[in-house]
């Protein structure tokens, strides 16, 4: 089982060049202590495709520019591993596509790849193409040629990823292929990215479907009969978060990124406490990830009417202009239809800018992820309290790489010497450290201020933020030895002289 620990989230290739090279990292102070795990995002082959790895043409083989499966599985001997299992779709360049776009119905892949003519046999109304949901404009449907045909390919995402048909028996061992190989390299936990998009059935949205969820349900068996844990990655209404929370390992709680950061800049924690009352308690918790801040995962279910979100749509609007003001505008540079950006429901900025680089309302909200119930992950880019990376943006014209930063060698030791970073880090440590987590949690709002706490026998933490000025008090005692401090920047906690 995963511990509860703060995991990273990571590219191999972005903090530290490759996955050797990750390992010595992990292994380093102040991250051996930091973190208790790391996800690795994917080292497939190819990791820079036209996805960023999430276009696996071989998914259960190590791009050998990163390394090979037995360095993944070092990483994995020394802290809790989890990795990416793409389930909605494989790369265009593919041996099984190519093989099927060379052959077609003669291929064994044949069945294998969707199109419009095989989830609509009799034909789709406009009505039906309408109501199918994608994150990007248009409907997802590319004209390729099979076979001397041309066709309509099912891509949700992009022309060169191409969706599977997961209920074909070619497709379902395709998938068992990749379990068998992460299992073997004592990977702890998959999250199953873009699986909300993985059924397609017709008359629906395609989306999130009594189907899907179903599926969700057996490949998690399938998951957990070799040893491996499940986290489902969906950007949706929150309700279907807590829907999936009853069926799965883990969940991501995407609703936590923009709740605190409307508590921090408005001073109304009222939504993050009504948040608090329901969401499921088994969540892998975030402020940050390789993708955007989530919009719709606070936001009214759109198919749905009569459905509100955890926010208004006025304050939804007002954060978002929020975020880009505290940003410098930066993030608007990489955001909705700017920068050939793909996901029109997220805003592309680093959690450190969203609160206008201050360094203690940024510790103030990493305190509230760390008390909240799950298991906390901090991005690479977020454990660096990194900015904007603009010119990065400049360069790829793609919206998320914003947030997608490359750090050398000398970039990480800059980084680490910020007062910031060697305070995140030890509240990192403390956290990781911390037995209470597994114990009772309960949190109250009083005015302004939000109290979370936890006890575990005679152990107890307690956190006290005034969401107005930020500041912080977090008390605690371990093993009848208390400690306290006000300030997180300053002053951050330790178990022992000796500790994190």
């Amino acid at each position: 089982m995963v511990r509860n620990g703060v995991q990273l989230i990571t590219y191999a290739d972005r903090l530290a060049g490759d996955l050797p090279g990750l390992a010595r990292l992990l292994t380093s102070e102040p991250w051996a202590r930091a973190f208790s795990g790391v996800h690795i995002l994917p080292f497939f082959t190819p990791f820079d495709g036209a996805d960023a790895g999430f276009d696996p043409v071989d998914h259960t083989a190590v791009d050998p520019r990163l390394g090979v499966w037995e360095d993944v599985a070092g990483i994995g001997a020394d802290g809790d591993l989890i990795v990416d299992i793409i389930v909605n779709h494989v790369s265009a360049d593919s041996a099984a596509f190519r093989d099927w776009r060379a052959r077609g119905r003669d291929s064994d892949a044949n069945g294998m790849f969707l199109t419009l003519s095989s989830v609509f046999p009799e034909g789709a109304s406009e009505s039906q193409l309408a109501r199918i949901y994608r994150p990007r404009p248009g409907l997802p449907f590319t004209p390729i040629t099979v076979a001397g045909e041309r066709r309509l390919v099912w891509t949700t995402f992009t022309p060169q990823q191409i969706d599977i048909d997961v209920a074909h028996p070619r497709s379902r061992a395709y998938l068992d292929s990749i379990l068998d190989a992460v299992a073997r390299a004592g990977v702890a936990m998959v999250r199953l990215d873009a699986v909300g998009y993985a059924i397609k059935t017709p008359g629906t949205t395609c989306f999130m479907t009594d189907a899907t969820f179903e599926f969700i349900a057996d490949f998690t068996e399938r998951a957990r009969a070799r040893g491996v844990e499940v986290l489902v990655e969906v950007h949706s209404y929150f309700r279907r978060q807590i829907e999936i929370g009853r069926s799965v390992d883990r969940v991501y709680d995407f609703g936590l990124p923009p709740l605190v950061l409307h508590a921090l800049h408005t001073g109304d924690g009222g939504p993050l406490v009504e948040w608090f009352r329901v969401r499921p308690a088994n969540a892998v918790t975030v402020l940050d990830t390789h993708d955007g801040i989530g919009v719709i995962d606070v936001g009214a279910d759109e198919p749905a009417e009569g459905s509100p979100g955890l926010l208004p749509p006025a304050a939804l609007d007002a954060l978002v202009e929020t975020i880009h003001e505290a940003s410098g505008g930066s993030s608007r540079l990489a955001t909705g239809a700017a920068a050939s950006n793909l996901d029109l429901y997220q805003v592309n900025c680093t959690y450190y800018d969203a609160l206008g680089a201050d360094d203690r309302a940024y510790l103030a909200a990493r305190a509230i992820q760390f008390f909240t119930p799950g298991i906390p992950q901090v991005y690479y880019v977020g454990a660096l309290a990194g900015r904007n990376d603009v010119e990065l943006l400049g360069a790829t014209g793609v919206g998320r790489d914003i947030n997608r930063a490359y750090y050398g060698a000398h970039d990480v030791e800059r980084e680490l010497a910020r007062p910031v970073v060697r305070a995140l880090m030890a509240l990192c440590a403390w956290r990781t450290a911390m037995p209470v987590f597994d114990g009772a949690f309960r949190f109250s709002l009083d005015d302004a201020v939000l109290t979370m706490a936890w006890q575990a026998g005679s152990d107890s933490a307690t956190l006290a933020v005034d969401l107005r000025s930020r500041a912080v008090r977090l008390g605690w005692e371990v093993d009848g030895v208390a400690g306290e401090t006000t300030d997180l920047l300053a002053d951050p906690p330790r178990l022992s002289p000796a500790g994190p």
